[in-house]
């Protein structure tokens, strides 16, 4: 018996007509996949760099950095809740009742105070609804604002440094020695250790962090 003909006792002949489709799929599925990989972790896709124009020239530069001012001041509910709140125009005016009162950048916020009406910052790092992420659990374990971030006290224009993407989550999750610090530095920008390696090893020690790597644990 040939063996053309013991194929055709295994497969049917009307198989042969797949072979141009074989042949395509073949060929479309790793330049589709590589493009799926190309472009969800691009730039364009995770958002990096992302610099939204805001209805008042903020600058984290001088606020932040020049004057030192920390970051729980206007984002007051880091420490305690989900999410660091956006400071409403009271906190602008503590200041602002004295300084640059007539300003024309600051114009939208004076309306605001005379109108009850809150300044509509745009969000710059926006998570996923179908991500769940809390900063108070990070803020209190001693991973430090700049650690997502990155420097915001020399950004004159806050700006997405990380990819905030799923894989970048879980480096940290699997190895977050490097990025813990004692929890009174946490919002210290400049902050720096000799090793922090093994003192963020301490610290996981110390606290017993251990950091999650379940769907459930950012998919709720």
């Amino acid at each position: 018996m040939s063996k053309d003909h013991q194929t055709s006792l295994i497969f049917p002949k009307w198989l042969d007509r797949l072979r141009p489709i074989v042949g395509v799929v073949l060929l479309v599925a790793p330049l589709y996949i590589g493009g799926i990989v190309y472009f969800g972790f691009s730039p364009r896709a995770t958002d990096v760099g992302y610099a939204p124009a805001q209805p008042v020239p903020y600058s984290h530069a001088l606020h932040a950095g020049e004057l030192g001012i920390d970051c729980r001041y206007c984002h007051t509910t880091v420490e305690k809740a989900g999410f660091a709140a956006i400071p409403p125009t009271q906190t602008c005016m503590n200041c602002h009742t004295n300084i640059k009162v007539d300003s024309a950048d600051l114009l939208p916020v004076r309306e605001s105070y005379a109108s009850g009406e809150p300044v509509e910052w745009v969000k710059v790092h926006d998570l996923a609804d179908y991500a769940y992420f809390n900063h108070s659990v990070h803020v209190n374990r001693g991973v430090g604002c700049v650690e997502c971030h990155g420097r915001v006290d020399k950004m004159e224009v806050v700006y997405q440094e990380e990819r905030l993407s799923m894989g970048w989550c879980l480096e940290c999750h699997r190895n977050p020695e490097p990025h813990l610090r004692p929890v009174e530095y946490v919002t210290t920008m400049d902050w720096t250790a000799e090793d922090r390696e093994a003192l963020g090893a301490q610290l996981k020690a110390d606290h017993n962090i251990n950091p999650p790597e379940d769907c459930s644990a950012c998919h709720r």
